[in-house]
């Protein structure tokens, strides 16, 4: 019988997110599905909301889970001709993931396009491809199912086998939320991360207002050097009271110039007194507390995170009207290695280097990164300095392929503590599954292709390391 070429190339094509998603080879097939695919998750840095885990939050509907806070679909919908009125404005639910569903087929090539259809098939069932032609059904039978106590987000964490989740927490909160969910003794370990950014940002126009804050948590007034970094202890201490073993930092990058605290006393003081600092004093401080703090998560044993390279709110009219973290930020191009250098050494010099995860936005910086680690490596715990998976606009399939083979090419890959959402949705958890198939593929390609032995049972022992027994060994969860 005589074939169209249309019709052999229907007949050769793979069908669209089958088991063997993304996993090219048999190798990578039998990676996955035998070791990989069977792992609990560990998400040690997210934004999920922690008063609604201690609540068990049932949403409303399948817009109020999926849409909310959720820039990457705001981005893409913008891109896509959508107005604000149905991204963060004031259009209904229902009309908002119509505007998505319109939004979806035009994202193909775009990691939401994955993303999308597998937290549809894993938390609700659906195979069919989301469109303007379902998005009524869809939207309809998903929100019956949202609005019920078997969805509620513990269950949702459930479902997905999360055994640990790390929030991302200020200092000033009284982590109230957190104290109810220990008490109620769940299999789920919640846990808050110590993020001080407020503290280090000496120019933000609010800062004087953050410090009197933290003087009123403290009850004692803050005027010096030392009376910060004394009651950034105190409220650190309080984490860890609660279980908290991680800190968190987003910044551009790391301020690492040569200071004394007299002089970042100074600054201090200076800028208490209402007057805003010089560039270069600015760098001091946050260089005298950065340091400051990296001595203290070492001496608490935590480990401390740097998430670097994000260029934030760059389009000022949107930042006036609708505030930060609304979809308008992207990568930055800062000189990263010399403050890296610098900001390690200073701390390893006096053995109080704490374990570091550093998670790098610029791809163009990868190779810096990978190298670094490795200065500072010092063969007392596995892994002890390590590169963070492939963050915000790197934690698709490019991106982090490019992170797992420059740590592949310059480090060890089977030290790697793996994958996390950086989420704020309850729906995110499937981004384990994408990340877990694509390590799969990079080891069951090399496998296939005679580069790495054909020894499934090691390497498929190193594959469930990565997704989960390192995370737990290096955090101590």
């Amino acid at each position: 019988m005589m074939h169209t070429a249309k019709e052999s190339r229907l007949t050769t094509a793979k069908a669209f997110m089958d088991d063997d998603f993304l996993l090219q080879t048999e190798s990578a097939r039998v990676l996955y599905h035998e070791f990989a695919g069977r792992m609990p998750i560990i998400d040690y840095h997210c934004h999920l909301p922690p008063d609604e885990i201690a609540e068990d939050k049932v949403f409303e509907n399948l817009s109020r889970i999926w849409l909310y806070g959720d820039h990457y679909k705001w981005r893409a919908m913008r891109s896509n001709g959508v107005g604000e009125h149905y991204c963060t404005g004031g259009a209904s639910d229902r009309e908002k993931f119509l505007k998505w569903a319109e939004t979806v087929p035009y994202t193909m090539r775009n990691p939401l396009y994955h993303w999308t259809h597998l937290e549809l098939r894993r938390y609700f069932d659906e195979y069919e491809l989301l469109s303007p032609a379902n998005a009524e059904r869809i939207y309809n039978a998903c929100s019956e199912k949202v609005n019920t106590p078997g969805f509620s987000v513990r269950n949702l964490l459930k479902r997905m086998d999360v055994r640990v989740v790390c929030t991302t927490d200020d200092p000033l909160d009284s982590l109230e939320h957190h104290r109810q969910i220990r008490s109620e003794g769940l299999d789920l370990q919640v846990l808050p991360t110590f993020r001080p950014d407020k503290f280090i940002l000496i120019e933000n126009p609010a800062y004087t207002r953050f410090i009197s804050a933290l003087g009123e948590i403290v009850n004692e007034e803050i005027a010096s050097f030392e009376a910060l970094t004394k009651a950034l202890r105190q409220r650190a201490d309080f984490f860890a009271s609660l279980g908290g073993r991680l800190a968190d930092h987003g910044l551009e990058r790391l301020s690492a110039v040569d200071f004394t605290p007299e002089e970042a006393d100074r600054i201090l003081k200076k800028r208490l007194a209402g007057n805003i600092p010089a560039p270069d004093e600015t760098e001091v401080f946050k260089s005298a507390l950065l340091h400051e703090l990296g001595k203290m998560y070492h001496a608490l044993g935590w480990t401390q995170q740097f998430h670097i390279g994000a260029m934030r709110n760059n389009n000022r009219r949107a930042l006036r009207t609708l505030g930060p973290d609304t979809g308008w930020d992207s990568i930055g191009d800062y000189p990263q290695a010399l403050s890296l250098s610098r900001f390690l050494g200073r701390l390893d010099e006096h053995d109080q280097l704490a374990k570091t995860v550093i998670y790098n936005l610029n791809p163009a910086d990868n190779d810096v990164i990978a190298t670094m680690i490795g200065n500072f490596n010092d063969g007392s715990v596995a892994g002890k300095i390590q590169f963070g998976s492939g963050w915000w606009f790197m934690d698709q399939k490019q991106g982090m392929e490019n992170q797992m083979n420059a740590l592949s090419n310059m480090g060890l890959l089977s030290r790697f503590v793996g994958m996390l959402t950086d989420s704020r949705s309850f729906l995110s958890f499937p981004r384990h599954e994408y990340f877990r198939r694509i390590l799969c593929n990079l080891y069951g390609n090399d496998i296939e292709n005679g580069e790495l032995p054909n020894d499934l049972e090691w390497i498929g022992q190193t594959v469930q390391n990565i997704c989960y027994n390192n995370a737990k060994n290096f955090f101590g969860f």
